[in-house]
């Protein structure tokens, strides 16, 4: 542990002596002068949690408490000695509580340099003693946000005084510690008591906490109050959910963060009932396959494999739904990712541990389809409460490159009823159009080049990642085998040549949904005609690098 001790400088301004304090490395104490320590603490918190623990610990280590209105109440109430805040700046609340902290006596506590004797001598000239630590959650402006709350409540959850006292003591992290979340009042307590001060370390950890937390709270704040458009400065603020084992492979580090804006049913939201620990790829498989099974209305179930959907099936029940994803492509289901869109009973549990599966996510968990599944000691399973069907349009999608970021809106278009158009002379039967419906929404889920067969609401290929537009028809047809015969497929962009359709046709495909718009189309949609198979464009593509 570090102990700090404040030398006195010589002239020069507060940044000269700051450079200075630097290249002399740590400084000796003064004769007599002891190392900093918290004597006087402000508690101003939104979020009680653990608030009134970190009082009486301080207070038992002989800390002066401030605190404002709510918090000082409930401090009070629990029996702890209180100064209230308005003792300390001779000045009442003021509109409601939207000023209070907003003050020199508190301010000029916080901010003072501890080794520049002119800051000490004016805070004794004006009566102000130094403040050493700050504990401040803000209003839950981003609670606020997820529950709907409307513009004029959403004003009033802005923080202005909490977000103030944060940054004032993280600027002097050198002289004041700064707590920002209950989580940190613990360790923090546990270092004072066996220490008596905090290390220059953990202040300057607990600074960066602070301003990390103000910067996530304005973020937050400036997305709500934005427009339709792209902001001309980008803010983005995750909370961290955990730290992972590694990221994709073994020597890359990897953590899981959450977006505070978000509220639909997700992977980070999901409670995880069983399992060992969740991995970077479990979680990027498991985003894969819930956002695409939530899509689909019937009871359904998912499979992924390395981020691309490798089975999907529907049915009566959801037990159904699952045989049939999995019998689509057995082999790649080994080792693979399930999401189903409804509660998981006995049944489908049963059937889940026939085959080794990474993980598995779904609404509910009956109680003997977790004891059954319990016995599948590694499997992660994932319960994240009513889907309610797809996740709203409103959104945006990221991706790193190097240097940069690109942004854009998340692809959630639908098939348009008014686009479609059947351009051969035969139209799709009704089984056929259920059976493109899904094909194309799974094709959406596809890594581009891709296209996906379906054949009685089973998927049963797909070809994905290809560089042509043949190579997937190729490689769904080999994988679908016999079961091409009288199978759909879906295409998530157009055919620029007929070769494509004519590998679909000569393997028994029947109907054929694709964006049209290619220069030769005519060639293509003559191709399908002439073999007497349904084609239909949709007008939308989906590509999906």
């Amino acid at each position: 542990m570090l102990r700090v001790w404040f030398a006195r400088p010589a002239g020069g301004s507060g940044r000269d002596r700051s450079a200075a304090l630097r290249r002399a490395g740590p400084a000796e104490p003064a004769p007599g002068r002891l190392p900093m320590r918290v004597q006087r603490a402000l508690i101003s918190v939104a979020d009680k949690t653990g608030a009134v623990g970190l009082a009486r610990d301080l207070a038992a280590l002989g800390v002066e408490i401030i605190s404002t209105g709510g918090t000082a109440a409930a401090l009070h109430e629990a029996g702890v000695r209180v100064t209230p805040l308005a003792d300390v700046t001779g000045f009442p609340e003021i509109l409601g509580g939207r000023v209070k902290t907003l003050h020199p006596a508190v301010h000029g506590g916080l901010l003072a340099l501890r080794d520049n004797p002119s800051h000490l001598a004016e805070l004794a000239r004006h009566g102000i003693r130094p403040i050493d630590l700050v504990a401040v959650t803000l209003y839950p402006f981003e609670a606020a946000l997820a529950r709907g709350a409307d513009l004029p409540a959403m004003i009033e959850e802005i923080d202005i005084g909490g977000v103030t006292l944060l940054r004032a003591a993280a600027k002097n992290f050198e002289s004041v510690v700064v707590l920002s979340a209950p989580a940190q009042y613990a360790a923090v307590v546990e270092e004072l008591r066996g220490t008596g001060t905090l290390s220059a370390e953990t202040r300057r950890r607990l600074a960066r906490d602070a301003f990390a937390r103000t910067c996530g709270y304005d973020a937050a704040i400036a997305r709500y109050l934005g427009g339709d458009g792209f902001p001309e400065r980008l803010v983005l603020a995750f909370d961290k959910v955990q730290d992972l084992r590694y990221g994709e492979n073994p020597h890359q580090r990897g953590a899981f963060y959450r977006d505070p804006g978000e509220t639909a049913p997700s992977v980070v939201t999901a409670r995880q009932i069983g399992g060992k620990q969740l991995s970077y790829n479990n979680i990027f498989d498991l985003d894969a396959a819930l956002d695409l099974v939530r899509e689909l209305p019937d009871p359904a179930a998912v499979i992924v494999k390395h981020g691309i959907p490798c089975g999907v099936g529907t049915g009566a029940t959801v037990h159904e739904a699952y045989l049939h994803a999995r019998a689509g492509d057995p082999v790649s289901a080994f080792g693979g990712i399930v999401a189903l869109n409804r509660d998981v009973d006995a049944a489908t549990a049963a059937a889940l541990a026939e085959t080794f599966l990474e993980a598995v996510i779904a609404p509910a968990f009956a109680e003997d389809a977790r004891t059954a599944l319990a016995q599948k000691k590694n499997l992660r399973v994932m319960e994240t409460g009513p889907l309610g069907g797809p996740v709203p349009a409103a959104g945006l999608d990221f991706r790193r490159v190097r240097g940069g970021l690109l942004l854009q809106d998340r692809d959630s278009l639908d098939l348009d009823p008014r686009r479609l158009a059947v351009v051969t002379s035969r139209a799709p039967s009704d089984r056929e159009w259920q059976d493109l419906r899904l094909a194309w929404t799974v094709c959406r889920y596809v890594r581009s080049n891709a296209v996906v067969l379906v054949k009685d609401r089973q998927v049963v290929g797909v070809g994905a990642g290809q560089m042509n537009r043949v190579e997937p028809v190729r490689l769904a047809v080999r994988q679908a085998g016999e079961r091409t015969a009288g199978a759909v497929m879906a295409s998530e962009a157009f055919f620029p040549f007929p070769d494509a359709v004519e590998v679909a046709i000569a393997a028994g495909v029947t109907a054929i949904m694709h964006p049209g718009g290619a220069r030769r189309d005519a060639e293509v949609i003559a191709t399908a005609e002439a073999a007497g198979i349904a084609m239909v464009t949709t007008g939308v593509r989906h590509f999906r690098h």
